[in-house]
């Protein structure tokens, strides 16, 4: 049986339908691949971040209601907690904490721990020098310097956008500043929990 051509028009019609439809699919498979992308870098910042003074921390023990605690890191770096007495925090990851925990557990008095620690609360950042509202704000995962001077209420009609800087502690001392610590940063670069960012005067 002869098969009856499609007439031009259809046959461009049908092309376009199925081009359309290949794009819709090649651009939901880019947006799934781009939030993995994402994800995956978020993932990788939250478990390589280091705990520091200011810090509220969720300690859970598996089945042990009297080992689960919540706790805020004091300026001295450790933590009091049940049976291992003061714990030493600073600079630890979470996963790294989780560790420490199961190792002094383990043994004397429980015979697998299970611990998972996560983040309550970051330790605030502060904005200090040409903004509306200088201060000090809570601290969120993404925040960008942009962000941050917003927060603070924006430029001062003084404010350089070229002169900003940052000075950012290091987790694994007492969370104190020393003069290589400030650096300058541009608007895009990443704010972390800690860091203390100065806007300076513009002279023009």
């Amino acid at each position: 049986m002869k098969r009856t051509a499609w007439p031009k028009r259809l046959v461009l019609l049908k092309s376009f339908i199925l081009y359309e439809k290949g794009s819709d699919l090649m651009l939901r498979f880019l947006l799934v691949l781009c939030l993995s992308a994402a994800n995956a870098v978020q993932a990788d910042g939250v478990d390589s971040y280091k705990l520091g003074a200011g810090d509220f921390i969720s300690i859970s023990v598996y089945g042990e209601d009297d080992l689960s605690i919540d706790v805020r890191i004091g300026s001295s770096g450790s933590i009091s907690y049940p049976l291992l007495g003061d714990v030493w925090v600073l600079g630890l990851t979470t996963k790294q904490l989780e560790t420490k925990l199961v190792n002094g557990l383990k043994g004397p008095f429980l015979i697998d721990p299970s611990v998972t620690v996560s983040m309550l609360e970051y330790r605030p950042f502060y904005v200090n020098g040409e903004v509306k509202r200088p201060g000090s704000y809570a601290f969120h995962p993404g925040l960008t310097v942009d962000r941050a001077i917003s927060i603070a209420g924006g430029f001062t009609e003084r404010a350089s956008k070229n002169k900003i800087f940052v000075e950012r502690s290091s987790s694994s001392t007492t969370g104190s500043f020393d003069e290589q610590d400030k650096n300058s940063v541009s608007l895009k670069d990443t704010v972390m929990p800690g860091d203390v960012l100065t806007i300076e005067q513009s002279f023009f």
